[in-house]
């Protein structure tokens, strides 16, 4: 079910950030309070192959993102101890180490499960046990939201396990959506800051197309 246009869900989720401290952060307030966007991105696990390299990216961007006022937010539904285990873990050993945005900890799930973004392949009744088994890994797809300062979903995409993302997309697509609000335009194919965008109007539609 698609999320764009509605509220992020309104649940705290436990945390850890890179000096070990525990938090509990809610997407929806840190959005309105502090008046922000917020990128959340999801990962299957800690101390793997493809989110390593993922994580870095995003922490080498991070500065771009807080020109944008954007919070970066990474979250899997791993152990705030086994976050804080790989972010002292040196990169050369698959680590984290230097990353300094905070970790969600949805080890109880309720925000995956929300967000529908859980790799549950089938449920399987077994009569013996008088027990329902998942089947799957029961992590998250590579899914990432952007958030806007009213808590508004205004991007949200989901790969499959083996498929890394393009950090510089959300930047373009922050970019965009930011235009949009203040300029009040739309933003058509491959646009990007410093490009021309065009009037939602058949006019507008026209002049764009002549130009270009």
């Amino acid at each position: 079910m698609a999320l764009v246009g509605k509220k992020f869900p309104n649940i705290a989720v436990d945390a850890i950030n890179d000096l070990g401290e525990a938090l509990q952060l809610n997407i929806f307030e840190e959005a309105t309070k502090k008046g922000k966007k917020v990128l959340l991105f999801w990962y299957p696990k800690d101390f793997t192959f493809v989110c390593p390299t993922e994580i870095r990216a995003f922490q080498a961007a991070l500065g771009e993102f807080e020109k944008r006022n954007t919070i970066v937010i990474g979250a899997s539904v791993d152990t705030a101890e086994v976050h804080f285990a790989w972010l002292n873990t040196d990169k050369n050993n698959g680590g984290i180490e230097g990353v300094t945005f905070p970790l969600l900890a949805d080890t109880n799930r309720n925000l995956s499960s929300a967000l529908g973004i859980l790799d549950v392949a089938d449920e399987e009744y077994n009569e013996e046990l008088d027990q329902i088994f998942i089947k799957g890994s029961y992590v998250t797809y590579r899914a990432t939201y952007l958030v806007d300062e009213d808590g508004k979903i205004f991007h949200e995409s989901v790969n499959d396990m083996p498929l890394g993302r393009n950090v510089n997309e959300f930047l373009r697509l922050i970019d965009a959506y930011t235009h949009v609000q203040e300029k009040g335009e739309v933003c058509p194919a491959n646009w990007e800051k410093g490009k021309d965008a065009m009037n939602a109007t058949r006019d507008g539609v026209s002049d764009y197309l002549s130009k270009h």
